[in-house]
């Protein structure tokens, strides 16, 4: 039963994932609020609450990201109203948007990771240099 449950969470969330990207890209008309993308949705076990994690291009500092949030936030009911009418559950979850860092820390980590390759590479060139240069001819 718990499977069952579990699973049925996952594919509301899965509903409300694709749902909530098609009103941000159709629905939402703030000039605010530009390209987002929604990431995650976890729903809560009662499905009284969906936490929606977005990302969005052009939000660099921690006041645009609060900024947005603000914006999300205050429009939850509109993304609530608007859900309403595009399922058939009894309840529709309220709506709670949160900014998911994960995009940026995977662009700050493959930056350090570049980094560390060209030193690496750095490093290595005068050793063959001095080796005479037979791994060059090679």
């Amino acid at each position: 039963m718990a499977n069952r449950d579990g699973g049925r969470t996952l594919r509301i969330a899965d509903f409300l994932r694709d749902e909530i990207a098609d009103i941000l890209r159709r629905g939402l008309r703030d000039p605010r609020v530009g390209l987002v993308g929604v990431h995650d949705v976890r729903v809560s076990r009662d499905l009284s609450y969906a936490d929606v994690y977005v990302s969005a291009l052009g939000v660099d500092s921690a006041e645009a990201r609060l900024a947005l949030l603000g914006v999300l936030n205050h429009a939850a009911g509109f993304f609530r109203s608007e859900l309403a009418k595009r399922h058939t559950l009894r309840t529709t979850p309220r709506i709670r948007f949160h900014y998911d860092e994960m995009p940026e820390r995977g662009r700050h980590l493959d930056a350090l990771i570049d980094r560390a390759l060209h030193d690496d590479a750095a490093k290595s060139k005068p050793t063959s240099a001095v080796d005479g240069g037979a791994d060059d001819a090679a």
